[in-house]
Parts: structure tokens; C-alpha cells; sequence
């Protein structure tokens, strides 16, 4: 495995060579530099994957120069040296794009620490951005939005076990995209080139389905007039996707436990077991612990698929995700339509930030469908989104102060979609100052440097 490139930047030679040395004893090929514009042309023309430069650099100061590099490798983790006393200077350089900072004097297991917890945190984000950019090509699956911090959670999960066989157990409401990070998994793990199968437990009846995961012998029943491979056969080497396995019957229940203990079941009809290499992944809107303690789901069922548990948020949980898979439906449903939509007004943005989404993420592309079919103007208005509950109260309003901090938040996020991270461009968009819009940022926990393309 290669080893990670450093750029240390700082005009102070003793203190430079020591920092060299440290970082070259953990196994890192260090650059060291003293000059600014060196740094510069360096970041130009190799590729490194963290720097470090020091607050206090001779001809400016490091966060400028932090910023200068940024423009030319927008990815690059900084890591700020700073003296005791400029804490708020270091502070100020997190919140325009440093990765984290770290005071002097310092010793060389605090220096390995913060290194390489931000060369993990750049491992991370390029994975996901790789799973992403596969899965935009693969599957056009660009709907899966990972600004909100929850969603940039699950598919970091999925970057962590996506290259593991344990069986995966995803939970979230109907409508939240399981299948969709399901396809994910399978897709950034080594069986990507294999079989994704999918099946959904509730909606065949028992016997229905027995044949459908495990196949059947001719004659097995009344209809079987050929013999058929069932979907773990058709999964061989590739991964399997049970939707709803709360609503699996026992006796099916103690199929399923067999195959994941013993890789062997028997068809429909046969004495003859066939054995399967494949990775399991199970979903379900349902609370199975609730459901194990209620005798209605088989406790040792339950910990052979609860290995690694994937959490989906609802969509009101993720709110400032709204406007760019708003903007996603949007672009899509008007191709379709053969419609030029230019966007949504104001007030039907802010329809779609207050409502609850009982049906998630389903639910916002039917509420668009609806209105891009409906509307004959290239914007759409408010009275297009959600027509039947206008100005009832069974829509779910909410606090004034949690509504303005939604919408607050969702008008951030669309304007650091808009400018690509450029806080000049977006604070001149947004008719306010730097300082403030840092404020507002900092405020709802929303970084510029994740918005840069």
C-alpha cells in the first residue's frame, strides 16, 4: 500500500525539521517547505493527501494560504499550527475549511493522532464520493443525497462494510430508499460484477414465496410443471436483498436461520441440499427487537441478521436535504414530461420544508409528479404542492422557531449548491456579509468545503 504524501508547510526551520522527522518515523513521505509560494506551486503539480501548515507564516498567514491551496485541491485536508494564544485564530480556520488544528508545543502521538484520524476522515469521504459517482453511473442513483449529516453517516457505514460477507440489517420507514442502499452495498462490495436479487417478504403468501427464494423441483405441488431455480441459487456469488423480513412466516423464519448458518437449503420438493456463497442483506420498516419480544420473530433469527445495523432517517429528519432532492426530482420528472421546469417558488419550497413526509422520500417525488404534470407555468407555485392539505392542520405545522430554522437551513444549503462552497459568491447572492453568513453556517452545522465541486 502506498504511502500517504504530507505537505508541512512552516518558516520556522528547527521546528520544521522536527516535524519531518516525526512525520517521516510514522511511515509518511513528508515535503517540507518554508515558503509560501513553494507550497503552492507544490500543491500544483503533486498530489497530496493532508497538509499542514503553520498560523504564522512569513508573508501571510496559513488560513490564506489554507484557502489558496483549497481552490487547487478542494479535497485536501488541513491540519493549522497554532501558539496558545491565537485558539480563536485556529477556530476561525476550522470554519473556513481547516480539518482540525493543533496547539504548540505538541508531542509526537498527539501530532500522529490528528493525522491520522484526518487521513481516515479523507479515506472516507473519497470512498463515499467513489460508492456515489459508481452508483450515478451504474444505476443513475444520483437521488442519493448525503448533505445532511445523517445520510453522509449511512454511507459511510456502507464505504466501512460494503468489502465484508456479514449479513446487514437495514431499518427505516417506508418510502426512506432501503433497496436503494442495498444496491449500494452490493455495488462497492468485490460481488459487484455478481447477481443483486431482490424480493419483498410481504407481498407473496407463504408457500409463494418458499419457492421464489429457494426454487422447487418439477412436481413439488400443484403447478409446477418445470423444475426452477430459486433467487438464493440465482444470488450465487452475489448478494440477496429480503425486504420486509418482518412479515416472514415462522416456519419460513427457520429456512432462512439454516441458510445463513449452514449456506444450504433444499428446494421445494428436493432431498437434495444446495449449497450457496452469497451476502444477505435484510430491511425492514418494522421493530423486530419489539417484534422478538413479542414471540412474533424468532430471537435467534434476529441475531443472525442483526450483525451490522444500517439506521435510514425519515425524511423530516434530513430536511436540508429537501431542496436538492427536490431540484433532482425536478430535472428528471421534466425531461420525462418533456416540461422546462426552472424550479419551484419560494412559497412551494417552503410547503415542502414544513411538511411531516409520512411517506418519505417516495412521497416528495409523487407530490413533484403531481405538480410538474399539473402546473402550466415553468415554476412551481404553492398551491401544486400538496393541494388537499393546504391550510389544514392535520399538515403538521410546526413551532415558528423550528419552521424558520428549516426553511433557514434549507435556503443554505441550496445557496452553497448554487455558489459550489464559494462563500464570496454566496454571501453576494444572499445579500448579507461574510462574517454573518459564517455565523449561519456555523449555526446549522453546514461546512463549505463539502459543497465544492
Amino acid at each position: 500500500m502506498a504511502r500517504a504524501k504530507l505537505l508541512v508547510v512552516d518558516d520556522d526551520r528547527n521546528l520544521l525539521e522536527i516535524i519531518k522527522m516525526r512525520l517521516e518515523s510514522m511511515d509518511y513521505e513528508v515535503t517540507a517547505i518554508r515558503d509560501e509560494e513553494a507550497a503552492r506551486q507544490a500543491v500544483a503539480t503533486q498530489v497530496f493527501d493532508l497538509a499542514v501548515i503553520d498560523l504564522q507564516l512569513a508573508n501571510q498567514d496559513g488560513i490564506s494560504l489554507m484557502e489558496e491551496i483549497h481552490l487547487m485541491s478542494p479535497d485536501l485536508p488541513a491540519i493549522i499550527l497554532t501558539a496558545h494564544g491565537s485558539i480563536e485564530s485556529a477556530v476561525e480556520a476550522m470554519k473556513r475549511g481547516a480539518y482540525t488544528y493543533l496547539t504548540k508545543p505538541f508531542d509526537a502521538r498527539e501530532l500522529s493522532l490528528h493525522v491520522d484520524r484526518a487521513l481516515e476522515n479523507r479515506r472516507l469521504s473519497s470512498e463515499v464520493n467513489r460508492l456515489k459517482g459508481l452508483l450515478a453511473e451504474r444505476y443513475d442513483f444520483k437521488n442519493i443525497v448525503a448533505r445532511s449529516d445523517k445520510m453522509r453517516q449511512v454511507l459511510e457505514t456502507v464505504a466501512r462494510i460494503a468489502g465484508m460477507d456479514s449479513t446487514v440489517h437495514i431499518h427505516g420507514e417506508s418510502g426512506t430508499g432501503k433497496e436503494l442502499i442495498a444496491r449500494a452495498i452490493h455495488l462497492a462490495s468485490p460481488r459487484q460484477d455478481k447477481a443483486f436479487v431482490a424480493i419483498n417478504c410481504a407481498a407473496l403468501p407463504e408457500n409463494l414465496l418458499e419457492s421464489e427464494l429457494f426454487g422447487h423441483e418439477k412436481g413439488a405441488f400443484t403447478g409446477a410443471i418445470r423444475s426452477s431455480r430459486g433467487l438464493f441459487a440465482q444470488a450465487h456469488q452475489g448478494s440477496i436483498f429480503l425486504d420486509e423480513i418482518g412479515d416472514m412466516s415462522p416456519s419460513l423464519q427457520v429456512k432462512l436461520l439454516r441458510v445463513l448458518q449452514e449456506r444450504q437449503f433444499y428446494p421445494v420438493g428436493s432431498e437434495k441440499p444446495l449449497s450457496v456463497d452469497v451476502r444477505v442483506i435484510v430491511a425492514t420498516n418494522r421493530n423486530l427487537a419489539e417484534m422478538v419480544r413479542q414471540d412474533q420473530f424468532r430471537e435467534d433469527l434476529f441475531y443472525r441478521i442483526h450483525v451490522i445495523p444500517i439506521e435510514l432517517p425519515a425524511l423530516r429528519e434530513r430536511r436540508e436535504d429537501i431542496p436538492l432532492l427536490a431540484d433532482y426530482f425536478l430535472k428528471k420528472l421534466s425531461t420525462q414530461m418533456n416540461k422546462k421546469i426552472k424550479g419551484l417558488s419560494p412559497a412551494a419550497m417552503q410547503r415542502l420544508m414544513l411538511h411531516d413526509w409520512p411517506g418519505n422520500v417516495r412521497e416528495l417525488e409523487n407530490t413533484l409528479e403531481y405538480a410538474v404534470a399539473m402546473t402550466v407555468q415553468d415554476v412551481i407555485t404553492e398551491d401544486l404542492i400538496l393541494p388537499g392539505k393546504a391550510g389544514t392542520i392535520e399538515e403538521g405545522l410546526q413551532p415558528l422557531t423550528e419552521a424558520r430554522d428549516a426553511f433557514e437551513k434549507g435556503y443554505l444549503v441550496r445557496l452553497l449548491e448554487m455558489s459550489h462552497g464559494n462563500i464570496s459568491s454566496a454571501a453576494t447572492m444572499a445579500g448579507r456579509y461574510r462574517p454573518d453568513l459564517y455565523a449561519l453556517l456555523k449555526k446549522h452545522g453546514l461546512n463549505p468545503g463539502d459543497f465544492k465541486k
